[in-house]
């Protein structure tokens, strides 16, 4: 078979039958093929997080080069939504590795900003809000939330300073982010 019958081949298959063909035969050019479609939305990514375009070219090769192996590592259901999540973390994680981000806004890192009511325009509230609710999660979850949040640290660096493993320090982060969320939406009724 040419090249250019098995390329139109390719481009006729799903998002997903592109990722199996991948992960079962190890060819790059099903990953290439099916990359290209998605590097539109990759480079639209990778442009809000870093702000600047040739570096958001460089993450876009880097983010492919990942594919090759974390592909074969996770159970992907929609290769759209997963592919936007693991572009914006390996922004923000480059981010994290150049000292780009002076100050930390957390209604940039975090999945919900505090609730103000539409004509509250006092976000002093709210912070103080959110500094209540901080004060009320776990030791544990302060502690990673503060680290990877305000002192920008990787989960190995959390780890490391902590004593906590991997999944201890993803754990508590994603459960203190849920209870913050949670602690927040009842400070707003």
């Amino acid at each position: 078979m040419n090249f250019f019958r098995k390329q139109k081949q390719q481009n006729e298959l799903t998002d997903q039958q592109m990722l199996n063909s991948y992960r079962n035969s190890g060819d790059l050019v099903f990953l290439a093929n099916l990359y290209e479609k998605k590097m539109p939305l990759v480079f639209g990514v990778c442009v809000k997080y870093l702000k600047d375009e040739e570096l958001a070219k460089d993450a876009v090769m880097g983010i492919f080069e990942s594919l090759i192996t974390k592909v074969k590592q996770h159970q992907i259901e929609n290769f759209q939504s997963w592919l936007y999540v693991l572009s914006r973390n390996y922004c923000l994680m480059q981010l994290r590795q150049d000292k780009k981000v002076e100050v930390v806004n957390l209604d940039d890192f975090m999945e919900f900003v505090p609730f103000t009511h539409h004509e509250d325009n006092n976000r002093e509230a709210a912070y103080k809000a959110l500094e209540g609710c901080i004060d009320r999660l776990t030791e544990a979850q302060k502690q990673s939330i503060d680290l990877f949040y305000l002192k920008e640290k990787c989960y190995k660096e959390i780890a490391e300073l902590t004593g906590f493993n991997l999944n201890e320090v993803k754990s508590y982060i994603q459960n203190g982010k849920r209870n913050l969320k949670i602690c927040l939406e009842k400070e707003s009724v």
